[in-house]
């Protein structure tokens, strides 16, 4: 039994603005609630033509540090969610925990598992992360509920590198061929590379088509039309792990780098259009004090940004976060996240709010 947290209130903005300036218009908060209970999760959301939105998560409360798997999760109404399937099961020792997911042009779900092995001392507890896992390439015909897996076409790691680890959405390009964002450690200087895939036969096999990033991680990308992309990247702790912003005119052949689009210790994003045609962006806040998500609005294709919106700010811990949008078919936001726990909910869970966007 899953339970319900409901508040309905009118959030502040996050930042008052120069003195004597008016504060930011806010956000309608209509609904927030505790989704899926018991989960890390780091969900990742998609919509089904049937109106159907999927989230795509890891199904135990640890970040990380267990033997898990990815599952999907369904809700028709954005109140009431249920299992559909199990995309990704891990193996003996092992965790299927890092993920990108969406659709394929023929409506498949996709999803792009990499994980860990796992450390366990000798009563069986998971101590330590020990490699990164290659990603596996998980497809379901019918909505999430069965899944075939493919355990090799997924390119293997280059020399000196981690195996890549997907992140964000699956989205198609201008000519039709799926996109998605993974990076990678070099084991020698423990940095992070970005790469841009691409698969030009609707996400059966996968190749490398640019490096975006030499040092950035986790990045939502997002497909602005006529073959121009925006990536809304993490970068690492030397540039305080703020979100930065990369360009492509190429359909992701070659990219240029941004302004930042968060300030230090707000990460990562998710990006996504609106029906009016603004742009979306939600990521996660883990300033102590504020830990949360907060939301941006750009309505000319991210090269400006109104100022952050507070969507959550009361998490008890800066294990929290990566937040990911749908709008729903009255108009509404859905957006979710995970936290490890808030004054009335203190465990890891799936939290939910569904807000309306200050007016264009």
């Amino acid at each position: 039994m899953i339970r319900f947290l409901i508040v309905a209130t009118v959030l502040a903005g996050a930042l008052a603005g120069k003195p004597g300036a008016a504060e930011p218009a806010a956000p309608v908060i209509t609904t927030r609630y505790v989704a899926i209970d018991n989960v890390c999760a780091w969900p990742n959301l998609a919509t089904l033509r049937d109106g159907t939105i999927i989230a795509t998560i890891f199904n135990k409360p640890s970040h990380g540090r267990a033997e898990g798997d990815v599952e999907c999760w369904a809700t028709s109404d954005g109140l009431f969610w249920s299992k559909r399937g199990t995309a990704a099961p891990h193996e003996d020792s092992a965790n299927r925990m890092n993920v990108a997911a969406g659709k394929a042009n023929n409506s498949d779900l996709l999803v792009l598992s990499s994980g860990w092995s796992l450390k366990k001392d000798d009563k069986g507890r998971v101590v330590s992360l020990v490699e990164v896992l290659a990603p596996w390439v998980c497809r379901s015909s019918d909505g999430g509920a069965t899944w075939k897996v493919d355990k090799e076409s997924f390119p293997k790691a280059v020399e000196g590198r981690t195996q890549y680890i997907p992140f964000g959405d699956i989205l198609p390009g201008g000519d039709g061929a799926l996109r998605v964002a993974c990076y990678a450690r070099d084991v020698k200087t423990k940095q992070d590379g970005l790469w841009m895939f691409r698969s030009a036969d609707d996400g059966r096999t996968w190749e490398v088509q640019s490096r975006i990033s030499d040092a950035n991680n986790e990045t939502a990308i997002f497909h602005l039309g006529s073959g121009k992309w925006l990536a809304a990247a993490r970068s690492l702790s030397k540039t305080k792990q703020r979100i930065d912003l990369f360009r492509s005119d190429d359909d992701g052949k070659t990219w240029t780098s941004s302004e930042p689009v968060s300030g230090a210790a707000q990460h990562p994003g998710h990006l996504m259009r609106l029906k009016d045609g603004r742009l979306l962006l939600t990521y996660g806040n883990r300033i102590k004090g504020e830990f949360g998500v907060l939301a941006r609005l750009s309505a000319d294709d991210g090269k400006s940004w109104g100022e952050p919106l507070t969507l959550v700010n009361d998490l008890l811990s800066s294990d929290c976060g990566y937040p990911a949008s749908v709008q729903m078919r009255d108009g509404k936001i859905l957006t979710a996240y995970y936290s490890n726990g808030t004054a009335a909910h203190r465990r890891y869970h799936v939290g939910v709010v569904v807000w309306t966007p200050p007016a264009k």
